[in-house]
């Protein structure tokens, strides 16, 4: 009996806090019902046209902005050439872009080598250099409609890269 009395004194708590009505009298409880049952379904309709109108802001604002991704740092084997950037969406597909990095006071060169898979199941590449030995050189690469990118950093001369070169890193790949 005593542990009946409890739930029912739990479930009746339960649903005045629920629908947040304080201790009042029976007939003010009863009104108060009523009224909290109306709130709750303009509530509602307000939730409603404010997702709908959510969904149709945000199919708006992708179209206007452009989704981003960041990537890096890729590192050669001797860190003295390093790169990051992001991936952008654009009107004719995806745009990588970035920086690559050549360490001060080597002698070397960095060179930043992107692959990426196209739509149509074949490979392109793309290859940036850097001699600075201090500025970091900005590049910027139109992959179109990729299925995915991978890059990395290797040393060289002026001409052509040498070795020391990162392993392949994952840059991008659709769906994640």
């Amino acid at each position: 009996m005593r542990s009946g009395l409890h739930v029912l004194l739990g479930l009746t708590a339960g649903a005045t806090l629920g629908l947040g009505l304080c201790a009042a009298p029976a007939s003010a409880a009863g009104q108060g019902i009523a009224s909290a049952r109306a709130t709750s379904a303009q509530a509602t309709s307000a939730q409603a046209t404010s997702a709908e109108a959510g969904v149709q802001g945000t199919a708006e604002g992708r179209s206007a902005a452009a989704e981003k991704w960041s990537w890096g740092p890729t590192t050669s084997t001797d860190a003295k050439g390093w790169a990051k950037g992001e991936i952008r969406t654009t009107k004719s597909g995806l745009r990588i872009t970035g920086n690559l990095y050549d360490a001060g006071g080597a002698r070397t060169c960095s060179w930043l080598k992107i692959k990426w898979l196209t739509g149509q199941g074949g490979y392109r590449t793309a290859t940036v250099k850097n001699c600075s030995r201090s500025a970091p050189r900005a590049f910027r690469v139109d992959a179109g409609h990729m299925l995915s990118s991978l890059a990395k950093v290797c040393r060289g001369t002026a001409t052509r890269v040498t070795g020391k070169c990162s392993h392949w890193e994952g840059v991008w790949a659709q769906g994640g």
